[in-house]
Parts: structure tokens; C-alpha cells; sequence
């Protein structure tokens, strides 16, 4: 058996737990660069605000009934999305370097096959109120014998939170029928919009239940190959998708921002490829790797004259490191010039980011034959300043090339304070 452990309305809950006043009151919080609303509570999804919608397309009704309106606080929210992680690793007290799945900032899967069917539930409860109890984050359990049907039981379970106490199991045929059958193809984890489309309008295929019936050759041709098997064994409760090992090292680490507001000089340019070039290898010195390649992005919109239109472009440069690296300074040095090659004056920029590939560890670097031998000495001055940063954050230190005033980062006007990680905004009671 598998559970999912999925925080309700995340971004909005952490607001809330330092803002007292605004349980059981309308919150959403803002995209980057405070575009679109990407979070609602319950209490804003009743007052009809959609996900996605633009800020500018909802202020009216915003304003009609008093919603409280967030930036996007990532630092808080990551910082509570450990916390609510950690709780989870506690709880689930068997090698929990194999048991816990940390999905997304506010999802996780949890192995439950060392526990019987009849202690599913309870311990389901435990783990709602313990979470709750020590971040003071709320959230919905679903529990099944595989992990699109988990997403299945967690779907419903918060959708009739007052009914189910945010807590489903499906541990019977029948419970698993009448969720199925409640489930529309459109809400499976995995079946995206074009798919769900396909599914209903050349198959009639409407509901999950339907789909669970849909013979596997079926979906070897017609549902993405071995994925749609998958799919039809998972919600026959054939577990396919295994739990993804937490220290497992990932093969591409990237960076990318949106700027808050267009950029149509150089200087400023490489400032914010050479800030995202220092987090990506913060990233990769992280799980103690090196990058062989870079791949350096810019997306326009028009130039620096024109009327706006909405026709954004990518462009980007790819280039060899002499040797694998996760020197943040060779990094920059290796960006800079893809930066400088990409750049047109008159171009209106609107986002950079920065790819690394070739990733290897880096207590095994191959040599070069041509090239002398790659130098080290830089790894202690990097691991000082990661851990400067890290416990003092906001880039405290940082190279010269990514700039002193940063005015391309992203608008963050009703951001609220980052409480938990800064001294001075720490939340004061009294």
C-alpha cells in the first residue's frame, strides 16, 4: 500500500500560519512576478477564482470581497516544506531513506507495505494530526495499493475534506469501484488534457473506472506506449511505479527566472545568467557532482521600440568545459560568453536560465588528454561560501559578475515577510 501526503492550498496555508486573522477568510498567492494567481483556499475557490487566471483580470473581485493577496514567498514556503518533510521521515520509522518519496514542495509519498490493512487508517489520523500539530500546516492523506490510485483517494479525500476528515483508504473492491467511478480521466495522475480529450471523444472512455477496464495492448497503442500499460496496472492496483530513491542524483541541474521587467542591455543580462550559473552549482555541489557541458538560454518579446505582442523566442548557446567542474567561478566563465554570443542590442529580454549537463561525480573526474590536469583547490572556498549562504541566505556571498542592485529580479510587491530564515523578520508574539 501507498499514501500520499499532500499539504491543502500550500503556499496559502503557510501564509495563514503566521497570519492568525486569515483562517477561514479568502487568500490567494501570485506567480512570479505577482502575474497570476497559482494558490486559492477553499474559501476563494467558492467566490468563483480560478487557477491561473491573471491578477489584472481579478482585482475587481478581489477587491469586492476583501481577498488577502500574496507574492510568491519561496523562502518561507521551502523552509516550511522541509519542516513538514522531516515530520514525515519521523513518522514513517522504517529505513526512511527507502520509505519516503518527497514528490513536490508539497506532496510525498509514503511505503505503508510493512503495515496491516486494519492499522491503514489510524495510522493515516496519526499522521495528519502529528503534521499538523508540529508545523501547523493541514493536510490530506489518500492511501491505495498503488500511486495513481493513492493520487485517486488523496483527490477525493480533500474534495470532501468534511466528510472524510481529509483521509481516504481504499482497501476494498468496493471503495475502489465508487471512486473510480468518481474520478473523472481528466483528474488521473498522468493523463494530460490532450490525452483526456483522445480518451473521451474517440473512445468514450469518461471515467477512471473506465479506463481501468481498457485492454493493455489497447493502451500499448493507443496511450503512450509502455506508459499507458503502466497506467492500466496502476489502477488495476498493480503497483509499477516504485518510490524514487531520495539520494538518487539527478542527470540535468537548471535555473531559469522570468525577470521582473524586460531587459534590454548586456551588463544586466549577464548578471542574471551568471546569478543563475551560481545556483545551478550550488545545486551540483550539492549532491557532490561536476558538469561537463553548459547550456545557456534567453527568451525575447519584441524589441526595445516596438508595440508588446506576445510572441516569445528562445535562443541558446551550448558549450564544452574543458574538464567536469562544479567550480562556481569556472562555471561563470564558461556562461559569460554564450551570454555575450546570444545577445542583439534592441532586443527585449523577458527570462535567462542555464542548463548543466555532463554530470558526474566528482570524486571521479575523467582526465583529459589534451588539456592539463583539472585544478581543485577551489572546492574548500566553495563549500564556505555554500555554507555561508545557506545559513545566512539572500546570496550573502557572491561573485562580482552577478551583480550589486539586481534590477531584473522578479516583482515581489506583496511579498510577506520570510519568517522563519531572516533574523530581522522573524515573527514576533507579544
Amino acid at each position: 500500500m501507498f499514501a500520499i501526503i499532500d499539504c491543502n492550498s500550500f503556499y496559502c496555508s503557510c501564509e495563514r500560519l503566521f497570519r492568525p486573522d486569515l483562517q477561514r477568510k479568502p487568500v490567494v498567492v501570485l506567480s512570479n512576478n505577482d502575474g497570476c494567481i497559482i494558490a486559492r483556499t477553499d474559501e476563494a475557490k467558492k467566490l468563483g477564482i480560478d487557477m491561473g487566471v491573471p491578477l489584472f483580470e481579478s482585482r475587481e473581485l478581489l477587491k469586492q470581497h476583501d481577498v488577502a493577496v500574496f507574492s510568491s514567498n519561496y523562502h518561507l514556503y521551502g523552509d516550511l516544506s522541509m519542516r513538514v518533510m522531516d515530520t514525515l521521515r519521523l513518522l514513517a520509522d522504517h529505513d526512511i531513506h527507502r520509505c519516503v518519496e518527497v514528490y513536490s514542495v508539497d506532496e510525498a509519498f509514503i511505503d505503508l507495505s510493512h503495515l496491516p490493512l486494519a492499522a491503514l487508517r489510524s495510522f493515516a489520523a496519526h499522521l495528519r494530526d502529528v503534521v499538523g500539530e508540529w508545523t501547523g500546516i493541514p493536510v490530506s492523506v489518500g492511501i491505495a495499493p498503488s500511486k495513481v490510485l493513492s493520487k485517486v483517494a488523496n483527490r477525493l479525500a480533500k474534495k470532501a475534506k468534511h466528510k472524510t476528515g481529509c483521509i481516504m483508504v481504499l482497501d476494498d473492491p468496493d471503495s475502489l469501484q465508487e471512486a473510480l467511478e468518481m474520478t473523472d480521466v481528466s483528474d488521473l495522475w498522468g493523463i494530460g488534457r490532450r490525452y483526456a480529450r483522445k480518451l473521451k471523444e474517440m473512445y468514450g472512455v469518461n471515467t477512471a473506472w473506465q479506463l481501468r477496464h481498457m485492454p493493455q495492448e489497447w493502451a500499448r497503442k493507443n496511450l503512450g506506449g509502455v506508459v499507458g500499460v503502466r497506467m492500466i496496472r496502476e489502477l488495476n492496483g498493480e503497483p509499477c511505479i516504485r518510490l524514487k530513491d531520495p539520494l538518487e542524483k539527478k542527470k540535468m541541474i537548471a535555473t531559469t527566472r522570468m525577470f521582473g521587467k524586460p531587459v534590454f542591455d548586456l551588463a544586466p543580462l549577464k548578471e542574471a545568467v551568471a546569478t543563475f550559473t551560481a545556483r545551478a552549482a550550488e545545486k551540483l555541489r550539492r549532491q557532490y557532482s561536476a558538469a561537463a557541458s553548459i547550456d545557456v538560454f534567453v527568451v525575447t518579446n519584441g524589441t526595445q521600440s516596438g508595440s508588446y505582442v506576445y510572441n516569445p523566442q528562445h535562443h541558446h548557446r551550448y558549450g564544452i568545459l574543458t574538464h567536469p567542474t562544479s567550480d562556481t567561478s569556472a562555471l561563470i566563465r564558461a556562461a559569460l560568453p554564450l551570454v555575450e554570443s546570444l545577445f542583439r542590442p534592441g532586443t527585449k529580454y523577458v527570462k535567462a536560465g542555464v542548463m548543466l549537463g555532463g554530470i558526474v561525480p566528482d570524486d571521479a573526474l575523467q582526465g583529459n588528454l589534451f588539456a592539463p590536469a583539472a585544478p581543485q583547490e577551489n572546492r574548500a572556498l566553495m563549500d564556505a561560501i555554500d555554507n555561508i549562504n545557506f545559513s545566512m541566505r539572500d546570496d550573502m556571498v557572491k561573485f562580482a559578475a552577478s551583480g550589486l542592485t539586481r534590477n531584473w529580479k522578479m516583482r515581489q510587491e506583496m511579498r510577506s515577510k520570510r519568517f522563519t530564515t531572516r533574523w530581522d523578520e522573524v515573527y514576533e508574539v507579544g
